[in-house]
């Protein structure tokens, strides 16, 4: 049962607290997203849990190995895809993948037709004898996928895997981590950018200044719904605030505006549908009524904050 589960892990770079002992399990056959703003901790904290870096104190387990204690096992248990992909310039993506594999001692005839294989799943099968160096950013992050998945791996670590993939490669590599965690996998995700995650994980952790942070408290605090009226234009939107307003029983002038709509908080979802009825009732015409952020993002932004790490 290959899952990762990390017990106050630590790490610093002279005076700088890069992790603070943070404690978090993500677990098989689940999608679970690193979240954290840039300079958060998070790829140092991968870093870790491949093997790559000592913690300077706490423990970690990629199924029941201990990756500082025995890296070999754990390496072969792990898919390992850094935020930038450090390929072999001179090397074609399939020699970059059939190289990798043989690193794995898979066999040169299995190697060969597992680099087949791989740069068909993440759409590089045309640009198989392209050296690495001519690949685009996005290019190379579908490489870099493809080489942590050689080895048939059980547990994934990714760090910003989607940067610099257009949006239909975007959608492919959700589908893609959707189908590795429905076939048993342990995928840990990393990303700054939280509508990337919203559609693919399932569970999520908070990383602020180095330290794990619950994200429970934000279910507690009101969450931003956007209101449109029918045939709103941006002159119309004050006039459109103080109707919406009156339909909820507030004050003229208190409710927000962004974006050609009006912005009002609820602190639950009962107590938005709700305020929709009433809205309704009121008699004005809704085109639209969704949150202005996602649960994620909501989330995130509502974290209490730590203490600067240096």
């Amino acid at each position: 049962m290959s899952g990762i589960a990390a017990e106050g892990v630590s790490r610093s770079f002279g005076a700088v607290h890069a992790v603070r002992a943070a404690s978090f399990r993500a677990a098989r056959g689940r999608v679970t997203g690193l979240v954290g703003p840039n300079g958060a901790g998070k790829t140092t904290l991968l870093l870790m849990l491949a093997s790559l870096l000592a913690p300077d104190s706490g423990t970690i387990r990629i199924g029941d190995v201990d990756p500082i204690a025995d890296p070999l096992s754990a390496r072969r248990l792990l898919g390992w895809m850094p935020d930038a992909l450090g390929a072999w310039p001179s090397l074609t993506a399939r020699e970059t993948i059939v190289t990798t594999a043989r690193l794995y001692d898979i066999e040169r005839d299995a190697a060969a037709a597992r680099a087949a294989e791989l740069l068909a799943l993440v759409g590089l099968d045309e640009l198989a004898d392209a050296p690495a160096k001519v690949l685009s950013r996005g290019q190379k992050q579908k490489l870099g996928l493809a080489r942590a998945l050689v080895h048939d791996p059980q547990v994934l670590l990714l760090d910003e895997p989607a940067s610099g993939l257009d949006p239909e490669a975007r959608v492919q590599l959700r589908v893609l981590l959707r189908r590795l965690a429905a076939e048993g996998r342990t995928v840990l995700i990393s990303s700054h950018i939280l509508s990337e995650l919203e559609e693919v994980i399932d569970d999520a952790v908070f990383l602020v200044a180095g330290s794990v942070v619950d994200g429970a408290p934000a279910q507690a605090t009101a969450r931003a719904w956007r209101i449109r009226l029918a045939g709103t234009d941006v002159g119309r939107l004050p006039a459109d605030a103080d109707q919406v307003a009156a339909a909820l029983a507030m004050e003229p002038g208190t409710l927000g505006i962004d974006r050609n709509a009006v912005i009002v908080g609820f602190e639950t979802e009962a107590a938005a549908a709700a305020g929709l009825r009433r809205i309704v009732e009121s008699g004005l015409g809704v085109s639209e009524f969704a949150p202005a952020q996602s649960a994620l993002e909501h989330t995130f932004l509502n974290l209490p904050r730590t203490e600067p790490r240096a």
